[in-house]
Formats: C-alpha cells, sequence, structure tokens
C-alpha cells in the first residue's frame, strides 16, 4: 500500500502540477481566441439566453432533459465541498492572492466549458430507447476516430465516480455533521444510502427532478449567507480586493498565523483550486449537458458560461471574501474549519451551522450527478445493461465513505479526476475547428434569424 500511494503521490504532483495547469489554461486561453473572446463579446447574451429562459421547457430534438435542468446536475457536480473547503485551502497556503489566480483561471475556463457542451451535443448519440450517451468519450471517439483514446477517458471516469462523486463526499459530511452535531458516522451512512439511492435509482429523470430544485436553493442559500457578511464588512471590500491583486504579483508575507506564500505559490494554488472547482477542462459536465433538449449545440454552450461563472466568479468568490473580510486567513486554519471560523466570527453562533448546512447540500448534490457520470462511463465500457448494475454498486460506497478514513481514498480520487482531463484536452484541442464552425453558424445563421 505505501508503494502504490508513493506512485499515486508521483503521478497526481504531475497531473495537478504546473505543467498540467498550464496545458489546462493555455487550453481556454487558445480557444478564447478561436471564438474571438465569446465570454466577453457575448456574455450579456448568454445571460440572457440562460436566466432569461429558464422557464422554457426545451424544443430541441434528441435530448432527454430541459437545458436548464442539464445545468442544475452539471453545477450540482461542481458546485461542492471545493467550494467551501478548497477555496479556504487555497487561500491558507497561497495567500489572499490565490483568489486572483482562481478568478483568471474561470475566465478562461468558462470558454472551455462552452466548447465542451457544445462537442458534447454535436456529438452525442440517441439510443433506440430515447436515453442520450454523449461526452468526451462520444467526442474523442466520433470526432478524432480514437476509440481507444475515448475508452480511457470512460475507465478513468467510471472510477473518479466512485471516489471524488461517492466516498469523499460522503465522507465530509458524516465529518461535519459528527464534528457538529455529534451524530456517530455509521448514522449517516445509512441516511445517504437511502437518501442517495433512492434517486440514482430512477436515472436521469429522477435525478434532474432533484437537482432542479436543489441546486438553485442551495445556491440561493449561500449566496445571501455570505453577502450578509459582505454587507457587514462593506468597507472593508475594496482593500480586500485590492489585497488579492496586489498579493498575486507580489506574494504574501507572514501575519498571524500565516506563513507566508510566494507569487508561484499562490498562483499554483489558485489555479488548482479553481479548476477543481468548477472542472472546466476534465470532461466531467459534458457528459450531462449532452443530454439537453437544445435546437443548436451553441445553445448549450452559453449555460456552460454561465456554469462556470457562477461556480468559481460568484460562489467560490463569496468564500473567499468571507474568509479575508473577517481576517480567519490568518489564523492558520484550513479547509472547510477555516471558512466556518470565519462565518463564525461574522455571525455569531449561527455562522459555522450555515457553513455544515453547505457542505450537506453541496457534497449530496454531487453525489447525486457524479453517480450518472460514472454510469455513462461505463454504459460506454460495456453497453446500456450496465445502468442498473452501476446504481446498485454505486450505493454501498457511500456508507464506506461515511464511515472510513478516506485519506488513501481521496489522495486517488484526486488523480484519478485530474487524470480524465488529459483524453479531454486532446479532444478539445483536436476539435476546436469544429467549436468555431458551430459558433460562426450559430451567430451568422440562428440569431440572425430569430
Amino acid at each position: 500500500m505505501e508503494a502504490l500511494m508513493e506512485l499515486n503521490a508521483q503521478v497526481n504532483a504531475l497531473v495537478w502540477g504546473p505543467p498540467m495547469q498550464i496545458l489546462l489554461i493555455g487550453t481556454g486561453i487558445y480557444l478564447t481566441f478561436r471564438v474571438n473572446w465569446l465570454q466577453v463579446r457575448e456574455f450579456g447574451y448568454a445571460i440572457k439566453m440562460t436566466l432569461g429562459r429558464l422557464r422554457e421547457t426545451g424544443e430541441g430534438v434528441g435530448g432527454e432533459v430541459t437545458p436548464f435542468q442539464a445545468l442544475a446536475t452539471a453545477m450540482a457536480g461542481t458546485i461542492g465541498v471545493g467550494n467551501i473547503a478548497g477555496v479556504a485551502t487555497a487561500i491558507a497556503s497561497g495567500g489572499p492572492g490565490a483568489v486572483f489566480w482562481m478568478w483568471i483561471s474561470a475566465f478562461f475556463g468558462m470558454v472551455t466549458k462552452y466548447s465542451e457542451a457544445i462537442l458534447a451535443v454535436h456529438y452525442r448519440d440517441v439510443l433506440p430507447d430515447g436515453t442520450v450517451i454523449g461526452g468526451p468519450f462520444k467526442y474523442i471517439e466520433k470526432g478524432l476516430n480514437a476509440k481507444w483514446l475515448a475508452s480511457i477517458f470512460a475507465v478513468f471516469g467510471a472510477l473518479a465516480a466512485l471516489g471524488i462523486g461517492n466516498m469523499t463526499q460522503a465522507n465530509a459530511i458524516s465529518q461535519v455533521l459528527e464534528t457538529y452535531f455529534n451524530i456517530p458516522t455509521m448514522v449517516t451512512g445509512i441516511a445517504l444510502v437511502i437518501l442517495v439511492g433512492a434517486v440514482i435509482i430512477g436515472g436521469l429523470r429522477s435525478i434532474v427532478r432533484v437537482t432542479e430544485i436543489l441546486v438553485p436553493f442551495m445556491c440561493v442559500f449561500y449566496f445571501f449567507a455570505g453577502i450578509v457578511i459582505i454587507i457587514m464588512n462593506i468597507g472593508q471590500v475594496p482593500a480586500a480586493i485590492g489585497l488579492i491583486v496586489s498579493n498575486a504579483f507580489t506574494g504574501t508575507a507572514a501575519v498571524g498565523g500565516f506563513l507566508g506564500s510566494t507569487v508561484a505559490l499562490a498562483m499554483s494554488r489558485g489555479v488548482a483550486r479553481g479548476i477543481f472547482s468548477n472542472e472546466a477542462g476534465l470532461g466531467s459536465a459534458p457528459i450531462v449537458h449532452a443530454a439537453a433538449r437544445v435546437k443548436h449545440p451553441a445553445e448549450q454552450g452559453f449555460w456552460g458560461i454561465f456554469e462556470v461563472f457562477a461556480d468559481t466568479l460568484v460562489i467560490c468568490t463569496i468564500t473567499a471574501l468571507s474568509i479575508i473580510l473577517t481576517g480567519a486567513w490568518q489564523t492558520g486554519e484550513t479547509g472547510a474549519g477555516l471558512t466556518a471560523l470565519a462565518f463564525g466570527r461574522a455571525l455569531p453562533g449561527v455562522g459555522p451551522y450555515l457553513v455544515v448546512a453547505g457542505v450537506v447540500l453541496f457534497a449530496y448534490s454531487t453525489m447525486l450527478s457524479w453517480e450518472y457520470y460514472g454510469e455513462k462511463c461505463l454504459e460506454y465500457l460495456a453497453g446500456p445493461g450496465i445502468r442498473l448494475g452501476y446504481r446498485i454498486f454505486f450505493i454501498p460506497f457511500l456508507f464506506i465513505g461515511a464511515v472510513g478514513a478516506l485519506e488513501v481514498i481521496w489522495d486517488l480520487a484526486d488523480t484519478l479526476n485530474g487524470l480524465m482531463a488529459i483524453p479531454n484536452l486532446v479532444g478539445l484541442l483536436g476539435l476546436s475547428p469544429i467549436v468555431v464552425k458551430i459558433t460562426k453558424e450559430y451567430f451568422t445563421e440562428v440569431r440572425n434569424s430569430k
């Protein structure tokens, strides 16, 4: 086991190290130039085509769910413990400057996610039973004619779903409930088996019925909790933003319990946590974006832009400002404990419990969407007959995650999550001409005809 973990540590250093971060951000930069800075030029239009059409049921063909339901399920996967604990960890080790680089990763990640959603819809397959299978494995196979590479992605995705999308999330819930409410981990494990199992056993349609209600609720809940803290410290907001920007280029000196950080460390931590949070380039979200009913692939791409914007530039920023404005970042605390400390300082008594509620809701929704991701990856490898079997197989790991000590699983899951990105990025770069073609087609033919 020790040899395995040593090997994993070496692979993880490559997967989440500077070369991969450069490749992930570089892909976003490249795609941004290819589509002529779409996330800036057409941001207003993207918001109009998403938030302005929430009630539409989707009039396209070949999909299973509405565009918003697909987004809600994708955001259920991206908005997770990383938005609370991951942001705190980035600031605790990289200083306030890490937040700036998190913003940069999100800015270019919006186009990456836009491209993923477009390709997922464009290359999806609609099966005889009306269900859809699509995502990186399909656009890599059909677009690049590289089934072997598509299969590699699917293997990593199916395994990652059991770790990052199952056991680690269950463990996060059980730990905070035990810490703050003294609820035994075994009780939490049993509850998760029931609450998650009852939803995922019904497949995508059952999942979206939950996520389309739960995701908006949890986002608004956490957003307003954070906004209260920001309003209470509104006079310090300009200074906090100034600190974020200046420390991104100067590093952070040691202060209080904070040990200090360099520019390189701030950049590395910020980019890594930003990517880990919004998952732009990792290839998970396009699996469910593929199932959306839309008239044109670009329409789902706009939901991809909004997904990254909401996840990182809104939710993660709420967490970051709460930590910086309250001065909690100087204490030496890290992870979800740091965010709970910040909320507790601003909202004595109730603050930490708001963070606990956020962890529980975010982690629960993540498990729902990642079951679907893992199921579709395995379906690609083994066929539609594997669906129910995978759902049943997924359920016991919820209990194992809740009651176990998962340092090893966290490390392995982190590596598998990153390994998914490699074949996906090959697909995005290789199929960038298709992204450009579809984008031009939409803006010259579809939008102008409305």
